[in-house]
């Protein structure tokens, strides 16, 4: 029998399928929990912010138009 992914949520009470889906009674399942991924992206945009505020100084050069175009 081939495998099928089905994205599915958890309401709080019971897991629901994104997609409508013909299963047999008794059709045996395979359930694979993802990480929060909202938590995952916050954690990698604060880091991403830490790291460009600590490449640019108050003392940074800024450069104009006119030097980037030399």
């Amino acid at each position: 029998m081939p495998m099928t992914s089905i994205a599915a949520h958890y309401d709080g009470k019971q897991v629901l399928f994104d997609e409508e889906v013909d299963l047999r009674p008794h059709t045996r399942l395979l359930v694979t929990i993802l990480e929060d991924q909202d938590s995952d992206r916050q954690e990698f945009l604060s880091l991403a912010a830490t790291a460009l505020a600590d490449s640019y100084g108050e003392d940074e050069v800024e450069y104009s138009e006119a030097d980037l175009k030399s």
